[in-house]
């Protein structure tokens, strides 16, 4: 026979009418759905009046320049490595791509992705949580455009992700940081993340110098954007351009080269193999 139990019930330090921390209970709002996640980065369009991070990305010039520069991509598939928060991914999406592929391996990046297609109704998206690398290993898909835009620096093997990407995409935009000893002198404060240690490896026949660099900590901070380990490398500007080179980009056109950067020099560029190549 069922019953309940005699034991005087323990008395609870909480109101039982108190909401569960997990329960929103103001009314519903894109608001509550950003506040729900701490980290933003990045800004919302003013015009939807909601508040999150701080850059406005929605409106990127280097992403903007970069399809004008290509082309239109209306139809066309995409590829997005490292959507961050989803502001480039909008900016894609505007130009009525046949289909987005937006591979975000950070987890907190992937969530907020997620909430910004739901606010910007980014239909033509598909966000997937994991690693790019294993992305363009086990798939044997072309696309017509890729966007890496802050991702190069942050790899662990970045000219073989310049490999795999080559195999996959038959056009390139890259912006990111890279390494040139004359814009980074000694003594030059942006060279206090790296180790020192600078090692050449062989991709696809091309020697690509690695150097050594670690976040110090940063990945604790929820708004941590960089990369999957802290042990990371950036090439040298020079390799960046003769490795794609030989990986098939025969047309590459180089924008807004910042060697005064404040995290590092870098350039935004273009990179794309002739019509005929495979």
């Amino acid at each position: 026979m069922l019953g309940f139990s005699k034991r005087s019930p323990k008395k609870s330090s909480k109101d039982p009418l108190e909401i569960f921390d997990q329960y929103e209970q103001s009314i519903p709002s894109h608001q509550n759905a950003i506040d729900a996640l701490s980290g933003w980065n990045c800004a919302f369009p003013p015009a939807l009046n909601l508040n999150a991070g701080a850059l406005p990305l929605y409106a990127d010039d280097r992403i903007a320049w970069a399809l004008q520069s290509f082309g239109s991509i209306e139809g066309k598939k995409v590829l997005e490595v490292g959507p961050l928060e989803g502001m480039h991914t909008y900016m894609l999406h505007s130009h009525l791509p046949a289909r987005i592929d937006a591979i975000e391996a950070n987890r907190l990046c992937f969530l907020r992705c997620l909430v910004t297609k739901q606010i910007l109704n980014i239909d033509t998206a598909s966000f997937m949580l994991g690693d790019i690398q294993s992305w363009l290993t086990e798939r044997d898909e072309t696309y017509d455009f890729a966007l890496a835009s802050g991702v190069l620096y942050h790899m662990a093997d970045p000219g073989e992700f310049l490999r795999l990407l080559a195999s996959r995409t038959k056009a390139v935009f890259i912006w990111t940081h890279f390494v040139l000893e004359d814009a980074m002198p000694e003594g030059d404060v942006r060279r206090l993340p790296f180790s020192g240690k600078v090692e050449t490896r062989m991709v696809d026949g091309v020697p690509v110098r690695y150097y050594e660099r670690s976040y110090h900590h940063a990945n604790a901070n929820a708004s941590f954007c960089g990369g999957m380990k802290d042990r990371h490398f950036w090439m040298h500007r020079d390799d960046i351009l003769m490795l794609l080179r030989k990986l098939g980009y025969s047309d590459i056109v180089i924008r807004d080269e910042n060697l005064n950067h404040p995290g590092g020099p870098s350039f935004s560029l273009l990179a794309r193999k002739a019509p005929d190549a495979s």
